[in-house]
């Protein structure tokens, strides 16, 4: 109780660090109500933060209000007792979980630590990683012994990047903590922000096991969908007309096909496999789900190819636009993205699309895939779009407005991944229309 009521009497500090999607938001809910320090190593980041300037869009003007302390010197994080970790956990070649972000924090926390410290971890991991890896990193980088000079916790990231609905504050959080006394003062700091309640998980592992079955059951539901489409277009059934069926029975789930990117939902149901096999256990349901999902991307960029062919475009000289790079809808995030399979797979035919997406800054779009954004006033002439991630933006769009981005061509061509538009009003249009 003594850390918790120091810190919100402002004596102790606690310490965010990794300030992405998940951190930032973090920070800047806790300054409300504690003193924050921030940190990230990136100093670029740091000063759009100083300046109030939100990169990851989560945020906008709740930012420029906040009292949080940036920084990157990782000195500043002496002055905390209490530190939050929220740093990515991507995986390797060969869907490997990479943990170096999270080693690197756990050392860098390790020297700020001090006896009396708590340690909460944040970052999707397979069950066991906070216990048995981040653990031993803190205590060799501190000298101190967890359970005797500070105690550590996990408490998983819910957020949903782009949604503002399920926002931090109202989503139930999951809590965990090395011990008793440390499960309740990770509780009561929680308590101090989430305005949906915290749920306190019998053990660090169990928390850990939440958190990467949460995304692998979507992984999975979303590759069946995404399987049966690609049954349906076989049989020449249209999958949407199937799902508005299917959804009026009262307890069917309303799944529906699509890209699976982005850094939780295409990577977390690789932790929980890479310990499964770790253990001598063979997963036969999340892998299936996973190599359906990962293979989506190349498979539309398949489909739009076939539609080309059947109806003669010259691939060489075809103006195709793909509308969206985003790993999903009103989302600046483009990690992970399966569109970027989607433009790589074109391109192997000859295909060099125009891409849009108005959420995503230039820079970091050549940046992470050496894509160079075009506008959407260059989406004229065009012989094939793709609407591969329906912003709001775009499903603004009329038919009457997508037409005029074709102009004058014999054959106009509506990919459209994720059904945006009514398929009757689109052939009645004229388009050649496909969808998942």
């Amino acid at each position: 109780m003594g850390l918790y009521n120091n810190i919100v009497n402002r004596t102790d500090k606690v310490a965010v660090v990794g300030l992405g999607y998940v951190g930032l938001p973090l920070a800047v809910a806790f300054s409300r109500k504690v003193d924050v320090i921030g940190f990230d190593l990136s100093q670029e980041k740091i000063a759009l933060y100083q300046q109030g300037i939100d990169a990851t869009g989560e945020l906008g003007v709740e930012l420029a209000d906040s009292t949080v302390a940036f920084t990157s010197d990782p000195d500043k994080l002496k002055e905390a007792r209490c530190f939050i970790v929220a740093v990515p956990t991507p995986v390797k070649s060969g869907n490997v979980p990479d943990l170096k972000f999270l080693r690197g924090a756990s050392q860098m926390v390790g020297q700020a630590l001090t006896p009396g410290s708590l340690v909460v971890f944040e970052s999707t991991v397979y069950p066991g990683v906070t216990e048995e890896v981040c653990a031993p990193i803190l205590e060799e980088a501190s000298g101190l012994r967890l359970g005797e000079d500070f105690k550590v916790g996990y408490s998983p990231e819910r957020i949903n990047p782009g949604d503002q609905v399920h926002r931090l504050e109202n989503i139930v959080k999951i809590v965990s903590g090395s011990d008793a006394e440390a499960l309740d003062t990770v509780a009561r700091l929680y308590e101090l922000i989430i305005e949906a309640g915290v749920h306190r998980a019998e053990s660090i592992k169990v928390a850990e096991a939440a958190k990467v079955i949460e995304n692998a059951q979507r992984d999975i539901n979303i590759a069946f969908m995404n399987e049966l489409s690609m049954l349906f277009h076989q049989m020449e059934i249209d999958m949407n007309a199937v799902l508005r069926a299917a959804e009026t029975k009262w307890n069917f789930l309303k799944f529906r096909p699509g890209l699976v990117g982005g850094h939780c939902i295409g990577i977390d149901p690789y932790y929980l496999t890479y310990k499964a096999e770790d253990l001598g256990y063979h997963s036969k349901i999340i892998l299936a789900g996973r190599h359906i999902n990962d293979g989506m991307g190349k498979y539309v960029a398949q489909q739009a190819i076939k539609l080309a062919v059947k109806y003669r475009l010259d691939l060489r000289n075809a103006k195709v636009a793909v509308m969206g790079l985003a790993f999903k809808e009103d989302c600046r995030d483009i990690r992970n993205s399966k569109v970027i399979d989607m433009i790589r797979e074109l391109r192997e035919y000859g295909v060099q699309p125009l891409v849009v997406d108005p959420y995503i800054e230039p820079a970091h779009a050549y940046e992470e895939f050496g894509i160079e954004l075009s506008e959407m006033t260059d989406l004229h002439s065009l012989d094939m779009a793709i609407m591969a991630v329906p912003h709001r933006q775009f499903k603004a769009l009329s038919l009457a407005d997508v037409e005029r981005m074709f102009g004058s061509a014999d054959e106009r061509i509506l990919v459209d991944v994720k059904g945006a538009y009514n398929r009757a009003e689109c052939e009645s249009r004229g388009f050649r229309y496909w969808s998942l």
